[in-house]
């Protein structure tokens, strides 16, 4: 192989999904008892801040509970034949702990804290409890490190941008309902190859070509990884 292709991969909750992560939906008790705007929503933060850590805390704590899966780490193994780009919708720090070297976080990060004032004010959380009364250097308190939802996506634009140098791009684990992440496809160069690995039956929001791979993230991305080589390595 010559020079790496450059690969991009949006990834969403079916990458996790497969390590014990559970979506919102999932999450049991907590979720039963609260809507998700009394939960994830600024307007939460300010009605009742406790519940939120306490809902972040709990996520966080079965995180630290969770390994990469194989797909995780077959996306990792492929930096040794091309230029892996990761942009995830997950705020889970899996892609790292698999070896991955460049992982864009579009939906932020639940193990780093930041300033309920000053967005740039981002702290790493040591084990899994952010607690009221727990300040950034300027005495504001920290919340969660997350976009929740009705807030802005200020990564997109570095997305669309490395998106849209992407030799080959492809979706996985992401049912492209969740926008602004969901149009990242339609940046994508017309020359660039597309992919989407989804055990259900995802229609793509294009009109351009797309490579379906049925199954789900760890045995799609092992299909792949072995499509990709084929066409590309030699």
């Amino acid at each position: 192989m010559n020079k790496k292709k450059k690969l991009v991969v949006l990834s969403g909750a079916g990458m996790s999904a497969e390590s014990g992560i559970r979506t919102f939906r999932d999450m049991g008790g907590l979720w039963e008892e609260y809507e998700v705007t009394e939960v994830a929503t600024p307007e939460a933060w300010e009605n009742n801040p406790e519940l939120v850590q306490r809902f972040y805390n709990e996520r966080r704590k079965q995180l630290l509970e969770c390994k990469p899966n194989k797909g995780h780490r077959g996306l990792a193994e492929m930096e040794n034949y091309f230029d892996v780009h990761i942009i995830t919708q997950n705020i889970d720090d899996l892609h790292e702990r698999a070896g991955s070297s460049r992982v864009l976080h579009i939906h932020g990060e639940l193990r780093k804290a930041r300033s309920s004032a000053d967005p740039n004010l981002v702290y790493e959380i040591d084990g899994w409890e952010l607690k009221m009364g727990d300040l950034c250097e300027k005495g504001s308190q920290l919340r969660p490190n997350v976009v929740w939802f009705g807030e802005p996506v200020p990564a997109m634009a570095e997305a669309a941008q490395v998106t849209s140098e992407a030799d080959i791009f492809v979706v996985a684990g992401s049912s492209l309902n969740v926008y602004p992440a969901a149009g990242l496809m339609g940046y994508a160069p017309q020359k660039a190859s597309l992919w989407l690995i989804d055990p259900a039956d995802v229609v793509p929001p294009l009109n351009r070509h797309v490579e379906i791979i049925k199954a789900k993230a760890g045995k799609g991305v092992e299909i792949l990884k072995n499509r990709l080589l084929e066409i590309y390595a030699g």
